[in-house]
C-alpha cells in the first residue's frame, strides 16, 4: 500500500537543528539484489546554471523487504562555500539508474515529488522560516448539484498564474459561478502546454504559481462560495512521466503502465488492472482533498480507465475516493458526500450517473445540437429535449442498493468547451486567421448567440462555461494534431469592453444572478410546451421550470427566440395573479385570471423573455 510519508522529499532539521532532505521512491521490481544502483542528484536552484557548480550525486540504499521496493537516502545539507548548497532556498533533483556502472536511466524524476522546477526536475523548499498556510475555509460548504454554475479555465491562458484568477474572482462570481474547474494544473514539461500529458501528478506546476499559489486560489474561492475541481488526467501520461520512462528502459515488468486504450496513440496509458496504479491514483485524490482542500475532480477520457461498473478502474476509484470525502466536513450533507467527482465518458454518460460514483459528468448533447441548428439555421424540438436531461435517459440521482447510498446526480450542459473551436464561430467567421491558420469568429453575430446562453442558463442540469464565452472569445480549435494543445490562446479580455463584450456579460449577469436567486432555475422540474407546433415554426422554443416545492405558482416560464424577427406566441401562465418579465423587466406584466390561461407574448429576435410570478 502507497505510504505518501515515506516517498517524495522532505526538508526537515536533526536533533542538532542541522538541515536536512530526506528522499524516497518506490520501484517496484527494481532492486539492489539485480545489480541496480540509484542516486539522487541535487542542485540549489541559484547554482543552476552557474559555470563550475555541478549537481551533489547521494547513493540511495534499496530496502529490501519492502513490498513496493523502496529506495531512500537522508542527505545532510552541509554548507558548501563554493555554491549555494546547504543554504535556505529551493533544491532541484533527480534520480539516475544505474545497472552496475552502466546507466539504465539517465535522467527521471520524481513520480511523487510535491514540487517542481522546469522541464523534468523536480524540487523540495528549506526553508526555516516558512510558516505553514494558514486556511481560513472551515465554514465552507459544497453546493449541491442542482445549484451548481461551472467556469472551465485555463489557468494560464485565462490570467497568467494562480494569482491572476485570484484576481478575477468577484467578476467570475457576477457570473453566477460558484464551481470552477481547472484544466490541469499539474507539472508539464513543455511550456505551453494544455496540460494532458502530465509528469508530475504530486506536484502543481511552479509556472503557475505552484502549492503555495494553488492553496491561496482554492482558500479565496471557498471565502466567495465557490468549489474547486480539477481536470484530472489518470487514463495517460507524458512518455517521460517515471514510471514509463523506467520500466522502458530497465526492460523490468511495469508496474503501473500498459498500451492506452485511447484515440491518443502517442501517449503511454496506465493500466488498472495493476494494484500499484489503482493505490497510486486514490493516493492522489487524497492527497488533493487534504493537502490542497479541492472540492472533486473532472476525470479526463474516462473511456481509457472504465472497464464497467463493477470494474477495478474508474468505477473503483470514484468509490473509494467517494468513501474518503465522507470524513471531510466541506462535504457532509447528512450520511452522504457532496463531493464533485465528474465523468468524461461521451460514449456513455447515462451508464457513468446510474452506475458509479459520479455525481456529475461531461456530455456533448447540448453542445452538438446548438452548432448543428447554428449551422443550417434552423430550430428542432430536439434543442429542447437536449435542456431535459432526464427526458433523454439520464438519472436524477444514484443509489446503490447494496450499500444503501444515494445522491444526486445531473449532466454538466455547455455549448463551449476546451475541446472546441468557439461557438460563435457556427455562426460565422472572420478573414483574420491565428498562426495555426485556424479562422477567427465573427464577433459582429455576436447576438445569435443569446438565445443559447438563455438555454443554457434556464434548462435543466449543470450549466458550464468554458473561458472568454461571455464576452465572445473567438479563437479556432483544428480537430487534431500537436496544435491542439500545444499552442497557447490567451483570452482576449478587451473584448470585455467592446459592443459585443458588453452585451454578452450583461446577458450572462443577469441569467447568473437569476440562476442563483430563483429556485425555478435550479429544480428538476421542466415541461416543454410541445403541442404548439406554431412554436417550432417561428423559431421558438417554450418551456416551463418548476420549483423545488413543485408548486406552480413558483414557475418560471421561459420563452426563446432563435430567428431574426420578433415573434409573438400563444404562452401557457399555471396559476393566476401578476406575471413579470425576469431578465429586464420591460415587457407589459402579464396578469393572469384563470390557471393555464394563454396569453399573447412578444419575444425580440435572437432573446428570451422569462416569466415569474410576484
Amino acid at each position: 500500500m502507497i505510504d505518501l510519508q515515506e516517498v517524495g522529499a522532505f526538508s526537515h532539521q536533526d536533533a542538532g537543528g542541522n538541515w536536512q532532505i530526506s528522499f524516497g521512491i518506490y520501484l517496484p521490481g527494481i532492486t539492489f539484489n539485480k545489480g541496480y544502483r540509484l542516486k539522487v542528484r541535487i542542485i540549489h536552484d541559484f547554482d543552476q546554471f552557474v559555470r563550475g557548480i555541478e549537481p551533489k550525486d547521494f547513493w540511495m540504499s534499496w530496502d529490501n523487504g519492502s513490498a513496493l521496493d523502496r529506495w531512500d537516502v537522508t542527505v545532510p545539507l552541509t554548507p558548501d562555500p563554493e555554491s549555494r548548497f546547504g543554504q535556505p532556498g529551493r533544491y532541484l533533483y533527480r534520480y539516475e539508474l544505474l545497472r552496475g556502472d552502466q546507466d539504465v536511466t539517465f535522467w527521471f524524476t520524481d513520480p511523487f515529488g510535491r514540487e517542481s522546477g522546469i522541464g523534468t526536475l523536480s524540487s523540495v523548499t528549506v526553508n526555516a522560516g516558512l510558516p505553514a498556510f494558514t486556511w481560513t475555509d472551515a465554514d465552507f460548504s459544497v453546493p449541491e448539484v442542482d445549484r451548481m454554475v461551472v467556469y472551465e479555465l485555463n489557468v494560464r491562458e485565462f490570467n497568467r498564474d494562480f494569482d491572476g484568477v485570484i484576481d478575477q474572482l468577484n467578476y467570475l462570481g457576477d457570473l453566477g459561478v460558484n464551481v470552477l474547474e481547472l484544466m490541469p494544473i499539474s507539472n508539464v514539461k513543455e511550456d505551453v502546454e494544455w496540460g494532458y500529458t502530465p509528469l508530475g501528478y504530486f506536484s502543481p506546476d511552479e509556472r503557475l504559481g505552484g502549492a503555495d499559489g494553488l492553496k491561496k486560489l482554492v482558500d479565496a474561492c471557498h471565502a466567495r462560495g465557490m468549489a474547486v475541481i480539477l481536470d484530472s488526467v489518470y487514463s495517460h501520461a507524458h512518455p517521460e512521466f517515471p514510471y514509463n520512462l523506467v520500466y522502458d528502459t530497465s526492460g523490468e515488468p511495469n508496474p503501473m503502465m500498459g498500451v492506452f486504450a485511447g484515440e491518443f496513440f502517442d501517449k503511454p496509458g496506465t493500466d488498472y488492472t495493476k494494484e500499484f496504479t489503482r493505490d497510486y491514483f486514490f493516493a492522489l485524490n487524497q492527497y488533493y482533498l487534504d493537502e490542497y482542500h479541492i472540492d472533486g475532480f473532472r476525470y479526463d477520457y474516462v473511456p481509457g480507465m472504465y472497464d464497467g461498473f463493477m470494474g477495478e478502474g474508474y468505477a473503483n476509484l470514484v468509490f473509494r475516493t467517494y468513501e474518503f470525502s465522507k470524513t471531510i466536513p466541506r462535504f457532509k450533507a447528512g450520511d452522504r458526500s457532496k463531493i464533485i467527482q465528474c465523468a468524461e465518458h461521451l460514449p456513455g454518460p447515462q451508464e457513468i450517473l446510474s452506475r458509479t460514483y459520479s455525481n456529475c459528468c461531461w456530455q456533448n448533447g447540448l453542445l452538438d445540437r446548438g452548432r448543428d441548428m447554428a449551422k443550417w439555421n434552423y430550430v428542432s424540438a430536439d434543442i429542447a429535449h437536449q435542456l431535459d436531461p432526464e427526458f433523454l435517459g439520464y438519472p436524477t440521482e444514484y443509489h446503490n442498493p447494496t450499500s444503501g447510498d444515494t445522491f444526486p446526480v445531473a449532466p454538466f450542459q455547455y455549448v463551449e468547451s476546451h475541446d472546441h473551436a468557439r461557438f460563435i464561430n457556427s455562426f460565422g467567421q472572420t478573414a483574420l486567421r491565428d498562426l495555426l491558420n485556424e479562422p477567427y469568429g465573427n464577433r459582429a453575430l455576436f447576438y445569435k448567440m443569446q438565445p443559447y446562453i438563455i438555454a443554457l442558463y434556464t434548462g435543466k442540469g449543470i450549466p458550464m462555461l468554458w473561458q472568454g464565452q461571455e464576452f465572445g472569445e473567438n479563437w479556432g480549435v483544428p480537430g487534431s494534431g500537436i496544435g491542439r494543445n500545444l499552442f497557447e490562446r490567451p483570452v482576449h479580455w478587451e473584448y470585455f469592453y467592446d459592443t459585443a463584450g458588453k452585451a454578452l456579460v450583461s446577458l450572462h449577469r443577469i441569467l447568473g444572478g437569476l440562476r442563483r436567486t430563483n429556485q425555478a432555475l435550479s429544480s428538476r422540474g421542466y415541461f416543454f410546451y410541445y403541442f404548439d407546433q406554431d412554436h417550432l415554426a417561428k423559431h421558438v422554443i417554450a418551456y416551463r421550470r418548476n420549483s423545488i416545492t413543485g408548486q406552480p405558482e413558483e414557475s418560471a416560464l421561459v420563452a426563446i427566440n432563435f430567428s431574426n424577427q420578433d415573434q409573438q406566441i400563444m404562452l401557457p401562465f399555471p396559476v393566476t395573479g401578476q406575471w413579470k418579465e425576469q431578465m429586464h423587466g420591460t415587457h407589459p406584466v402579464v396578469t393572469v385570471t384563470q390557471n393555464d390561461q394563454q396569453q399573447l407574448i412578444t419575444i425580440p429576435s435572437n432573446y428570451g423573455v422569462i416569466f415569474g410570478r410576484q
